[in-house]
């Protein structure tokens, strides 16, 4: 029998044998098998090693996941003039308590001529982002998004003055102190994102 991951087991619950799977926490060796030492969610992590590991955690613990269509806040690590490396910090408005990694391609930037899209005009390091998971990603566990649309994009950018910046187009925002302005790919931010 082999319970997959989000399964609710019980404790003292036969998860999978040895074979399978490598004990996490929450689970317990016997005979060969793990078993789930706490009632809770089954887990099952790929971390590079040969077999995913399996931990059982509590409802509270239970990890949200980045899932296709989902619109994600993340901030920008690196640019280059291919893509834009993001850390996914929040699904919707709940936070994330592992660091996932993502990816906005210059094709993914804008859903208009996207051959003349220029990453370093539309993102820089630092920058808070609403995008939407398009795919599940790579074998670097990436997750493929979008700011295609026009809810999504640069939400919060700071100027190299340090001030945060205000929005002034679709395409430009302003700093308060110098009045100096910068590319960015703005997003038009509907009220349900805004968070006090």
């Amino acid at each position: 029998m082999w319970l997959g991951s989000s399964a609710v087991v019980h404790a003292g619950e036969r998860l999978c044998s040895t074979e399978d799977c490598i004990p996490g926490t929450g689970t317990y060796l016997r005979h060969g098998c793990i078993f789930a030492s706490l009632a809770g969610y089954v887990l099952r992590k790929n971390e590079g090693e040969e077999l995913p590991v399996i931990s059982v955690v509590r409802e509270t613990e239970a990890q949200l996941l980045p899932d296709v269509g989902a619109i994600v806040t993340c901030k920008v690590m690196s640019i280059n003039p291919r893509f834009a490396k993001v850390h996914i910090l929040y699904v919707g408005s709940t936070p994330l308590k592992d660091r996932f990694r993502g990816t906005i391609r210059r094709e993914d930037v804008r859903a208009t001529e996207k051959d003349k899209v220029e990453t370093y005009k539309s993102f820089r390091p630092g920058d808070i982002v609403l995008a939407k998971v398009i795919s599940l990603g790579d074998v670097q566990s990436n997750y493929l998004l979008t700011t295609a649309e026009n809810e999504l994009g640069v939400v919060v950018a700071h100027s190299e003055a340090g001030a945060q910046m205000v929005p002034i187009s679709w395409c430009e925002m302003q700093c308060p102190r110098t009045h100096a302005k910068e590319f960015r790919k703005v997003a038009r931010v509907q009220p349900e994102y805004l968070q006090a």
